[in-house]
């Protein structure tokens, strides 16, 4: 299978995200989705691993991601969840503080896999996000907040219980939704990478080295100082968005398309 058949079958698959309900149907269609993307990223190290010196040899690139405009609310979450898929595809993320922009590093082709899934996952995610919003059920919940008050000529810092605001629930519902994902996607790269190597002994070196290109590349081209605070948790946290968000994560899906075959066919650049 070319590169570009590999994308426009995933593009098929996302192009009919919406048209089943049905729990155990959608974990088989991420999980097909995600096999097709490591498997055509095990079939692209296999070959650039036999490629001969005299060959022009592809090599891993940076690229741009950008995640939405400054100000914007929410960017954490819509990063997390770039950053969650980027993990399982072999791509290393650099982000900027304000969330608004990701560098990603590594192989073109690995970064064109991430892209798809998040423009697809992202619009599952903000949509089970305000579906959960409308139902309201996270108003019956009560979180502790710091309350700062003038006493007496000074400041006085009072914990108190209040109602779970409305952004509160969508950036828990968010992040639990990011962190599912991660882990299905994940956890479905490992049984693929694993199943690459009982049919070709050697699969799992190859991978090996294409992760150390990707590490040296990476120390001689990022230029990235301190860390990220979206990835910790917000102050405010409520249990009712944050297991919403984990079943939405669960139920998410790719498409209806049947599931993808394996074996008989490579990838070829």
């Amino acid at each position: 299978m070319s590169s570009d058949r590999m994308l426009t079958r995933i593009g098929g698959l996302l192009r009919q995200a919406e048209s089943t309900d049905n729990q155990h149907e959608a974990d088989a269609f991420l999980a097909a989705a995600q096999r097709l993307a490591t498997a055509a990223a095990v079939d692209l190290a296999v070959a650039r691993a036999h490629t001969a010196s005299r060959e022009r040899r592809v090599t891993p690139v940076q690229r741009l991601i950008t995640i939405g405009e400054t100000g914007k609310k929410g960017l954490r979450t819509y990063a997390q969840l770039f950053l969650a898929i980027a993990a399982a595809n072999d791509v290393q993320c650099d982000i900027t503080a304000t969330s608004t922009v990701i560098y990603a590093y590594g192989f073109a082709d690995d970064i064109d896999v991430c892209e798809a899934l998040y423009s697809s996952l992202l619009v599952q995610m903000v949509r089970a996000s305000d579906a959960y919003l409308r139902a309201g059920s996270y108003r019956d919940e009560t979180t502790v907040r710091t309350v700062v008050e003038q006493r007496g000529g000074r400041r006085v810092r009072t914990r108190v219980r209040r109602p779970v605001a409305g952004v509160t629930a969508r950036l828990n519902f968010q992040s639990a939704f990011a962190a599912r994902i991660g882990a299905r996607l994940a956890e479905t790269k490992q049984q693929t990478e694993q199943e690459a190597e009982v049919a070709a002994p050697g699969t799992e070196l190859v991978l090996r080295d294409k992760q150390l290109e990707l590490r040296d590349f990476y120390r001689s081209t990022s230029q990235a100082r301190g860390s990220w605070r979206g990835n910790r948790a917000a102050t405010a946290q409520s249990s009712d968005a944050q297991r919403a968000g984990d079943r939405a994560g669960r139920q998410a899906r790719l498409g209806t398309a049947p599931e993808l075959p394996s074996g008989g066919r490579r990838l070829t650049r």
